[in-house]
Parts: C-alpha cells; structure tokens; sequence
C-alpha cells in the first residue's frame, strides 16, 4: 500500500513507520499536525518543531498542518490534512489507547483509506526492547505523571531505563510505552535515518511535577559507522 505516516518525532509513530516500510509498504508522506495548544488529547506536542528534521533524515516528504488542539476539533483538521493525498492508508502508532486508534480508524473509514496499526495491542515492553534491538536512539522528552521526576528529562532509553520503568509500572500502574500520556519521547537515531539528529541546544522545563525536555537548535550529522 501506499500510506501516510502519522509522526510527531516519537517513538511509537518511527516504529511503526518502520515495520510499514520492513513489510513492502510505501511510506509516501509523513504528516505531523501541530497542536496550539499544550494539552492536545491527540497529538504529541513536545519538540515537534523538529519533524522537518526528521523527515530530512528519512528523505520522506512531510505534511505539517496546524490543529486546534480541542478535543473533537483536532480530528477535523487531521481529516482535512489527509484528504487532499495520493494514498491508499495511513500508518500510526496506536498500542493500546483505543481513544487514538477508534478516531483514526473512523477518518480512514470516511476518508476510505485503509487504517494500518502494526504496534496495536502488541506487549507493551517487547515494544521498548525491540525499539534497543534495532538500534534506536530514543530521548525522553516529556513526564507527566507520578513517579517520573526531573532526572527522566533528556534521558534515553536503555536497559536501565527499561528496568526502572517496570518498576515504576508496578507501583503506579503507568504504561510502559507512555501510552497513557505518562511521558514523551523524541528518536534521534533509527534504522532508516540517512543521517542522525544531534541536539545543538536545549531547555529543561519543569514545575515541580511535570516537565519538558525541549530542544532549541538541532542538525542532521553523518551517523556512526
């Protein structure tokens, strides 16, 4: 098929773009909506900014379209961003969050493209570690719940953190994938990235209980060989 990519720079979105392209799809555009306000029940809203750069990396035309970010609303303007494009379905990154995956389905279903979830209901941690299998470099850039503090911001993920995350899921009962909006990530590095992103610049941003990692200035630099 030839397919949208729903991206916001996030891990789950880069994995599931991968698995569409691994299994013979064409990946014919990224689209990235970016919400005006920080509480978007859709969309990731930490650092997307840097989906141009991401789409760099991939060599993959992007789509950018601005959303409101009310609940309901944004759906529209996500319907209104796919509609115009050549394709035969769109690519998300949905695991367990019926209220994404039911939304997105129902566009397709007007729209009469094919929904393709390839992460959906999988184990939430086979996820985390095929993410280190394959050699992504994933950034932690957004916690917001109990038990993720300050010291999570700008951290990536790894075999430690994988282990601290199933611990805090024993104790708070939080998704291990952040499915539940417990954090935000951003993929440096990935099997199809012609190059990396590395991170000029940043600020941490954090209240006392919830924080962002936000990148100032990034480029794309030759990945290691």
């Amino acid at each position: 098929m030839r397919l949208a990519a729903l991206i916001s720079g996030g891990k789950d979105g880069m994995l599931a773009l991968h698995h569409a392209i691994w299994e013979g799809h064409e990946v014919a555009y990224l689209v990235a909506m970016f919400p005006r306000r920080p509480d978007s029940w859709m969309f990731h809203v930490p650092n997307v900014h840097l989906t141009p750069l991401v789409a760099e990396a991939l060599g993959i035309p992007l789509v950018r379209r601005a959303t409101s970010g009310v609940r309901e609303e944004e759906l529209e303007d996500l319907k209104a961003a796919l509609s115009g494009l050549d394709i035969d379905g769109v690519v998300s990154g949905a695991v367990r969050s019926r209220y994404q995956k039911e939304r997105i389905d129902r566009i397709c279903r007007e729209l009469g493209l094919a929904s393709y979830a390839p992460l959906w209901g999988r184990d939430e941690l086979s996820i985390l570690r095929e993410l280190l299998e394959e050699g992504f470099e994933v950034l932690f850039v957004g916690v917001f719940a109990y038990g993720l503090d300050s010291s999570w911001l700008g951290r990536r993920l790894d075999e430690e953190a994988i282990a601290d995350l199933l611990a805090l899921r024993d104790k708070y009962g939080i998704s291990l994938v952040g499915e539940g909006g417990e954090y935000e990530t951003l993929v440096l590095d990935a099997p199809l990235y012609r190059s990396r992103i590395e991170i000029t610049d940043y600020e941490i941003l954090w209240d006392g209980y919830t924080g962002v990692f936000r990148v100032l200035s990034a480029r794309l630099v030759p990945k290691a060989r």
